[in-house]
């Protein structure tokens, strides 16, 4: 079985209906690392429905979370906005209402094209409504109950003024530098670091600290599953302490927890906003058909890493899609969006046709003709996977990968000179691609010059450099005749 059919079947034991809730801090780039957590529970959701349940998704954006520090790409000014939270800060590009609805905006719209649909709901909105005031109110009272279950859990010790809770500081804006010094049915109030002092509503006043706020959460949108970070499932960490909370505080049975492994991004390790080693989601959509973006993740179980090269280790994971397209895989099922119809046509066939084709669509159609596909097979899979390779090719394809087809003469040597003349006078236009490749090997062996030397006198008189695509396909696709014609020209 699938992991995520695994989950859904363990799921349905206890209910047929599930709230799966995720969440992230929309302090930087939504990644592709957060977005491993989107996708995992979407891939649980999907696996419920076709098991008969019924599933929906909970997406809260953390945009009561302070901005913890003045990141790399951040201008010099926000230092002042260290603490302050995410949704009171301005968006450093200005064309946002604030810094979180800079990062959020993108990130929903990636939602919808890679078909999760979520409901959306804001931390700073559910505090302003009330959601979380009987949870505030119930947390206060039973701060020193609270407090015990933390030092079991994690075997840290807390100050004995210590507070549940974060104020948020009406004079500084602040809400990690603020310390609640007592509260009745009305009022929490507090002193701040900066000198202020005063009270502010259970509504919109500050926030829960995160173990409280988490499972609070829990209970006000009746979550029954879960997805999380490693770090969350570390022994003694927020769930472990989430746990004990939920049932001896919030009366209220913790979530069925889904714990995931980072995404590591090749050479630079885990993906981190803070530290700029990301790619952002909504970037990578344009790249990727959202079929391929989601198999990515779902193909790996949840507690494996993921080791992920957007180069050439991208291929072959298309490659493996694309073998497995027509097989009914389950990880191929649970990542496609919609009804697409995949054709034969390769993604790495398609990169070196569109740019022999300068990413025309109806030249392209015609060299794949060529090629020997049937258009009316290709043309509706074709026309909508070349505006992906066109985009990644740009943005994250090896440079050996790119090419452009060059004219003039060439320098060759004269064994080089004698290979050419009786390579291309053995071509023709009826030989298959994989005979156009072995031809070379043959003709270099009876010219007497290696066959390595030769293949790169193919690619210098053709794009300029000494390697480039495999050398049968790409001249199917050039066209024999126009090949033998540049031979003639470059020696």
């Amino acid at each position: 079985m699938h992991w995520a059919d695994v989950i859904a079947s363990e799921l349905i034991e206890i209910s047929s209906s599930h709230r799966i809730a995720t969440g992230i801090s929309p302090s930087g780039h939504i990644h592709l690392g957060n977005l491993r957590e989107m996708v995992t529970a979407d891939a649980v959701r999907r696996a419920l429905i076709d098991a008969g349940g019924k599933a929906e998704m909970i997406y809260i954006a953390d945009d009561l979370d302070p901005l913890r520090r003045r990141y790399p790409f951040l201008p010099e000014k926000y230092s002042e906005y260290v603490g302050m939270p995410l949704c009171n800060i301005p968006d450093p590009s200005g064309c946002h209402e604030s810094y979180s609805e800079h990062f959020l905006q993108p990130f929903l719209e990636s939602l919808e094209i890679l078909g999760i649909p979520v409901e959306v709901r804001r931390a700073s909105e559910m505090y302003r409504q009330g959601l979380y005031e009987p949870a505030i109110k119930l947390s206060l009272r039973e701060k020193d109950k609270i407090a015990q279950i933390i030092r079991e859990v994690t075997g840290r010790e807390l100050e004995d003024d210590w507070y549940p809770f974060m104020p948020l500081c009406e004079k500084c804006g602040r809400i990690n530098t603020t310390t609640v010094t007592g509260f009745d049915d009305h009022w929490i109030y507090y002193s701040c670091k900066c000198g202020n002092a005063g009270r502010v509503s259970y509504r919109g006043g500050g926030k829960l600290s995160w173990r409280l706020d988490w499972v609070a959460r829990w209970r006000i949108l009746q979550i029954t599953c879960e997805p999380f970070g490693k770090d969350h499932a570390a022994a003694g960490g927020s769930y472990d302490t989430g746990k004990r909370l939920a049932r001896e505080v919030f009366d209220y049975p913790p979530p069925y927890p889904v714990p995931y492994e980072w995404i590591h991004l090749k050479g630079k390790g885990a993906m981190k906003s803070s530290k700029g080693i990301v790619i952002p989601v909504r970037e990578f959509i344009e790249a990727i058909p959202p079929e391929i973006v989601r198999y990515i993740i779902i193909r790996v179980k949840p507690e494996k890493h993921i080791d992920f090269d957007p180069g050439f280790g991208l291929l072959e994971i298309i490659d493996e899609f694309e073998e497995k397209i027509f097989e009914r895989d389950r990880s191929v099922q649970l990542s496609l969006v919609k009804e697409v119809k995949y054709s034969e046509v390769p993604f790495r066939h398609l990169i070196v046709v569109g740019q022999i084709a300068n990413w025309d669509t109806e030249r392209t159609l015609e060299i794949l003709e060529r090629n020997g596909y049937k258009r009316n097979e290709i043309a509706e899979d074709v026309e909508r996977r070349l505006k992906y390779c066109k985009v990644w090719l740009e943005k994250y394809a090896p440079e050996t990968l790119k090419f452009k087809i060059i004219s003039g003469k060439v320098e060759l040597g004269d064994e080089e000179k004698k290979f050419v003349e009786r390579y291309s006078e053995s071509l023709n236009d009826n030989m298959s691609a994989e005979e156009i490749h072995t031809l070379v090997y043959e003709v270099a062996k009876e010219v007497g010059i290696d066959a390595n030397k030769a293949f790169k006198a193919i690619y210098r008189i053709l794009v300029g450099k000494e390697q480039g695509p495999r050398v049968g396909y790409f001249i199917k696709s050039l066209g024999v005749d126009w090949v033998k014609k540049r031979f003639h020209e470059a020696y």
